[in-house]
Order: structure tokens, then sequence, then C-alpha cells
């Protein structure tokens, strides 16, 4: 996993709230478990028309998007049924990072666990942040994992939440499987210092 420590970059926007993981990486697409090449499909029913084609109203399609890796949701966003092929999708793509007012806790959760940071900040935050977005799209957000803030173009700092061994994680490039081996000489030591318990029943 990369590790994720700062970032800044343009946004772009989807208003939308409750988007669902069926909508971030349409069903039919779920054949897979390579998580490269899933980009291709992300937000696919909305994004591309029936020809396959880059439908020119969808801010993915907007000329202001290229090079974007934080992506600006509406509430809720991640709701409907659990897939870690939501959370690939996004970063094939090309996001690290996506901003909301909320997330649903299994879309956070498969985020943080594969590198796509989630960051909820307050409607009042969120708000002024769509508004600076809509006078100047290609401005540009800094999220600071360090410090859990997210620096808005007009240079407020707002902080928001990470679960702690989440952030570890993330800050380190380690997965759950790599938190765990760079336990092993712990593990080790602990060993060698109690005799196994037999069961005698």
């Amino acid at each position: 996993m990369r590790p994720f420590t700062s970032l800044t970059s343009s946004c772009v926007v989807l208003h939308a709230a409750n988007v669902d993981t069926d909508q971030i990486i349409p069903a039919r697409f779920l054949k897979t478990i390579e998580r490269r090449g899933l980009g291709a499909h992300l937000f696919a029913d909305w994004r591309l028309d029936e020809q396959g084609q880059p439908r020119p109203d969808f801010p993915l399609n907007s000329p202001d998007a290229v090079g974007a890796a934080i992506l600006v949701a509406g509430d809720n966003f991640g709701c409907g049924s659990s897939r870690e092929h939501a959370p690939w999708a996004l970063l094939d793509f090309g996001f690290r990072a996506v901003i909301s007012t909320g997330f649903a806790d299994i879309f956070r959760n498969n985020a943080l666990k594969t590198g796509l940071l989630p960051v909820a900040l307050s409607t009042s935050a969120h708000a002024t942040l769509l508004e600076q977005l809509a006078e100047s799209p290609r401005a540009p957000v800094a999220i600071d994992l360090e410090s859990q803030t997210a620096t808005l173009p007009d240079g407020t700092a707002h902080a928001f939440a990470v679960d702690p061994f989440a952030r570890h994680c993330l800050l380190n490039g380690v997965d759950e499987l790599g938190f765990l081996l760079e336990q092993d000489a712990a593990i080790a030591a602990y060993e060698s210092t109690h005799t196994a318990h037999v069961c005698t029943r």
C-alpha cells in the first residue's frame, strides 16, 4: 500500500448525496480480484453513455477534472453493498482522497485498508469548500494526515477524524498483514520467554 502523509491537489466535485457502491463500480465489473483496470469502470453508468463514450456533462469528464486526486462528494458517500472494488476503482482512476460530510461505515473501512483516505468535514466547512470550488474549479486543497487537517483554497484549516490504527497504517504504507509482520521481533521475544501451555484434558 502506498503511504499517505500529505496531498495537495485540485478536486472534482460530485454533488450527489447517498452515492452507493453500485454506482461507484457497477456489479457487472466485479468479476475480478485484480485492482488494476477498475478505474476504467468508475461511475460507468454515469460517466459513459450507451456506446461507452464519455458524457460531457459528467464532472469526472470535465477538463477541470484532469489530474485531480481529490473527489468532493455529497453526504453518505459509499452507502449500499459492501465491495472492496469501490475504493479500488477510485484509487485506480487516480483519486487518493474523498471529501464528504459522512461516509458509510463499510466503505470507510474498506477505503482506509486500501490506501484511500476518507475525509469527513463539518457541514459548514464542506459548504464553504463547494463555494470556493464553484468560483475556482482548479483551486488546490491540501490534506495532511499527520495533523489531520484539510486546508481549503482560502487557507483555512479544518480538522477531520481518523481511526488511530488506520492512520498509522496509512502513514507507514502498510496494511493489516504488514503491520503484523512489523511485530515479528516482538512476537518472537514474547514467545521465547513464555513456555507453551499444554492442555491436559
